[in-house]
């Protein structure tokens, strides 16, 4: 006998993800805005191999599940063939992934498909490592954190790379919907995969997704986290249309301190320990006060 899942969420418990996993979270409310009238390419990761399972999925929406490095692609062959069928219009074509498969491993295959400007929603799940294989920085790490391949130790404070600026690359390939995100707050996140949907052509929307194995978090603080990198600055919360900024997310007065996003993170408690590491400290305060006059946030 066939047993039907008493939910109504496009992705089902029952998954493997953390418990108070930012990733899955941010997920399910893609989905639930997108609707059933959508087709998924993955890309390898935590969002692939929590909810596939052999013979099971959580999906409730056709899903395929892509290499690390080519879920656009695959997505660019499902929009060519929607499009050759005359369903272009009626069917939303979504790529996601992770950091490392948007920001590094899949981002020729992703720039090609936005020179082409191909009628899909990429959505990166931004937890700013590549955790599935065992927290290796990526090129969406930011200064000072400590991974399995950024150690800290008596010559170093963690990462010593900035975080590169995917949004920028974006707007640089003509993309007619750009935004930011969190999981810290859910309303925001909808309201901007809805309009993303209702325009034509490559849109990109990165969501920052709490990692409490990767960020070493309490499950507890999933969401006051990626609400303190809002309100810290140090990750801007912005939209663009057709290339012009349309909205941001403004810092409130008084904006807190960068320490108070940092020290719940365990990624970072080696830098309140040293001089050196205070000075990264700084340092991204400084980054955190660029982003607020920049965005005017």
């Amino acid at each position: 006998m066939q047993y039907k899942m008493p939910f109504n969420y496009l992705i089902n418990p029952g998954h493997s993800a953390c418990a108070g996993c930012g990733e899955i979270l941010a997920m399910r409310h893609v989905l639930q805005i997108a609707g059933r009238n959508t087709i998924i390419a993955n890309a390898t990761g935590c969002s692939e191999v929590t909810t596939s399972r052999f013979p099971m999925s959580s999906f409730k929406v056709p899903w395929i599940h892509a290499n690390f490095e080519n879920a656009q692609a695959v997505a660019s062959g499902i929009s060519a063939a929607l499009r050759q069928k005359g369903m272009e219009d009626q069917v939303n074509v979504i790529a996601w992934g992770g950091d490392g498969a948007t920001f590094d491993i899949g981002l020729g295959l992703i720039s090609g498909s936005w020179e082409r400007q191909e009628n899909i929603l990429y959505v990166c799940f931004d937890n700013e490592a590549y955790m599935n294989t065992g927290i290796q920085a990526s090129g969406a790490t930011p200064e000072g954190a400590n991974t399995t391949t950024t150690p800290p130790g008596k010559k170093s404070t963690g990462d010593d790379n900035l975080k590169k600026d995917m949004p920028a690359i974006a707007l640089a390939h003509h993309c007619v919907y750009v935004a930011t995100a969190t999981v810290g707050n859910i309303i925001d996140l909808q309201e901007k995969v809805k309009k993303a949907l209702s325009m034509k052509g490559p849109k990109y929307l990165q969501i920052l997704v709490t990692c409490v194995p990767g960020w070493y978090t309490d499950s507890k603080d999933t969401i006051k986290v990626a609400r303190l990198a809002q309100q810290t600055g140090i990750y801007p919360i912005i939209e663009y249309v057709n290339g012009e900024l349309t909205g941001a997310a403004k810092c409130p007065r008084p904006k807190p301190p960068i320490e108070e996003y940092l020290k719940l993170q365990g990624r970072y408690k080696h830098l309140f320990k040293s001089d050196e590491g205070k000075k990264v400290v700084a340092a991204l305060q400084r980054i955190a006060e660029e982003n607020v006059r920049k965005y005017g946030l």
